[in-house]
């Protein structure tokens, strides 16, 4: 980013994985989000991630609600951790309705993995 901070059109909306209860291991996760965030930087587009807990230290509507409502968007990513889970498909569903009401104009992208999630954003973006 050469010491330039880049105005965000891409929100990002996640799970954070070490905010997610279970027997895994979060850190290759971690460092998928961090290696998508990378490229945003490379690619000199503005991003915001907005990730959350499901071990009840969040509130993710909340969340999302406010990162939707900080600035317009042009693009909104929402990562497969939040979509693929069978038991997960009600707070996908409640994340899209946000995303509808608080960003009508934005386009909505799907990742398949953390480390793409540029890609994902620049299918929507000019």
């Amino acid at each position: 980013m050469t010491g330039q901070q880049l105005r965000p059109r891409v929100l990002v909306i996640g799970l954070n994985p070490y905010k997610v209860p279970g027997p895994w291991d979060p850190q290759p996760v971690a460092e998928g989000i961090e290696a998508g965030e990378t490229k945003f930087a490379e690619h000199g587009v503005g991003a915001q991630f907005c990730l959350f807990g499901l071990d009840g230290s969040d509130n993710p509507e909340e969340m999302v609600t406010a990162a939707l409502q900080s600035q317009p968007w042009e693009c909104v990513v929402i990562g497969g951790a939040v979509r693929r889970a069978e038991e997960r498909l009600g707070l996908f569903e409640r994340v899209i309705n946000l995303v509808h009401r608080h960003a009508p104009r934005a386009a909505i992208a799907f990742n398949a993995t953390p480390s793409d999630t540029y890609e994902a954003a620049a299918r929507w973006i000019d």
